[in-house]
């Protein structure tokens, strides 16, 4: 089943989401610049966000 993605927020270009896993609140950080790969999956909504805030683009 596809995760259902709740309380999206964007940081720059990096979109931070709760979703629900395997019973648990998981935080997703993930970049929506072309040709960036970075996306990261957070036990606490703060981690998430501090990683978009000092999140940096290689491409």
């Amino acid at each position: 089943m596809t995760p259902r993605f709740r309380n999206v927020r964007r940081i720059g270009p990096v979109q931070v989401a709760t979703f629900l896993a395997r019973g648990r609140n998981r935080h997703l950080a993930a970049c929506t610049a072309p040709r960036c790969d970075f996306s990261a999956e957070y036990d606490s909504r703060p981690a998430a966000e501090l990683a978009a805030r000092t999140h940096r683009c290689k491409a």
